[in-house]
């Protein structure tokens, strides 16, 4: 893609392009066979790639044969830990993609990139695991869903807290109404960050900043944005409305969010109202939200409230219709009473999808066909929760929401929004 292509003209090339029929290879239907190693590609190779591509390499069968980044300091960093060949790494993802040999990719790309990629994957017939959030703004998660729909692929979202036992042990045990009817769910996320003014600075020879920076706005380059904050090990890019509109209500609340939807049902529709409050960096480089409330009110009239960790503790609290217990979970599994943990399970109980490791479960379902434990509309509905917070924010109004439609409801102004 050109770097000076907006993301409005992208997403309308994806729906026409994804208009005419697309050849399927066998691999893609769910026919590749379970005694083979799948071929895995890469694009992006930062942090939280490596993380992901470590899963791959120690908990599958997959094998990393080709590289795509634009920043070659991170992917020689990155080949030389896999092993991957010199001339099998790419500043271009279209020349991957382009590789007849591979058959997936991990998508760990900065928030800017992921739907783009994601979409040009599908086309090109590679199944697709993509790091969390999906995308930048409601139209990207829409035409995302409708590319691995209509291209046959096989997609797994990044929010691993699902391959958790204990993640899915609290959501089982709300789905199965042994909290009574749980009529709200309270998340602490981690806030946003400021920084003060930073000068432009030089382009390091080794990275193609306008690849890297995608379509969009022009923007100077800062070792902040790419290279990280110094003391916090985070990439300025989160706290950046140019290449994360959301900020860190997308790049973190989203897992325990999608966790929220689980528990309660509401994996494939959206709340009806969104109203809160929130704090912005008065100057600075960075502009996304920095503490923040947020409720969303579904049809039913079951609540989500989404605040920063300085009012509520980091994970999902489901709260007992009774108002006073409580069985939380993120990394563990805790309740106002240990015994709640423990009830009388029935073999009627509705069982969860059960996953080992988020990674294995991708290639398991390449193999198999079958959908992954976080596919693209769950993907989709999640993040788009945290735009739509974001949005409000934003405008610093209650908004109305249509799930079915996906629209704000007699809101110009909002739904000017729904497309970056």
């Amino acid at each position: 893609m050109n770097s000076n292509t907006s993301r409005r003209c992208f997403l309308k090339g994806a729906s026409a392009a994804l208009a005419f029929p697309t050849i399927i290879p066998a691999s893609v239907r769910g026919q590749h066979p379970p005694s083979s190693r799948i071929q895995l590609g890469v694009i992006g190779t930062g942090g939280k790639a490596t993380g992901g591509a470590r899963n791959f390499v120690s908990g599958t069968t997959a094998q990393i044969t080709a590289l795509a980044d634009p920043n070659r300091l991170n992917m020689e960093a990155f080949r030389n830990a896999f092993q991957v060949p010199a001339e099998r790494c790419y500043p271009d993802f279209n020349d991957l993609l382009a590789l007849k040999d591979i058959d997936a990719v991990l998508v760990g790309t900065p928030d800017h990139w992921h739907v783009p990629v994601s979409i040009a994957a599908a086309k090109a017939g590679k199944h697709v695991y993509c790091e969390k959030p999906l995308g930048v703004s409601i139209a990207e998660g829409q035409a995302l869903v409708k590319a691995i729909r209509e291209n046959g692929v096989v997609f797994q979202h990044g929010t691993q807290l699902r391959s958790q036992d204990c993640t899915r042990i609290a959501c089982e045990l709300v789905r199965n109404g042994y909290f009574g009817n749980v009529r709200k769910v309270i998340i602490g996320s981690p806030p946003g960050l400021a920084i003060g003014p930073v000068p432009p600075q030089p382009v390091p020879p080794t990275l193609d900043w306008k690849m890297w920076a995608g379509p969009g706005t022009p923007v100077d380059y800062r070792d902040v944005i790419v290279g990280g904050i110094p003391g916090k090990g985070l990439r300025g890019w989160y706290f950046m409305k140019r290449f994360s509109p959301s900020g860190w209500i997308a790049g973190y609340a989203v897992h325990d969010i999608d966790l929220a939807h689980w528990g309660l049902g509401l994996e494939h529709t959206g709340p009806v109202r969104v109203e809160g409050r929130g704090t912005f960096p008065k100057e600075g480089l960075f502009d996304t939200v920095l503490d923040y409330e947020l409720t969303f009110t579904y049809a039913d009239g079951r609540q989500i409230l989404v605040t920063d960790t300085g009012k509520n503790r980091h994970g999902v609290k489901f709260i007992h219709e009774n108002g006073r217990d409580w069985v939380f979970c993120r990394s563990e599994l805790a309740a106002s009473n240990r015994d709640l943990l423990r009830p009388e399970r029935k073999d009627s109980d509705i069982k969860l999808y059960a996953s080992r490791l988020h990674e294995l479960n991708f290639i398991e379902c390449i193999q198999s066909g079958k959908p992954t434990i976080t596919p693209a509309e769950v993907a989709h509905r999640s993040t788009s929760v945290c735009h739509l917070g974001a949005i409000c924010l934003d405008l610093g109004r209650p908004l109305e929401w249509n799930p079915t439609t996906e629209t704000f409801v007699n809101d110009d102004a909002a739904n000017q929004r729904l497309a970056i």
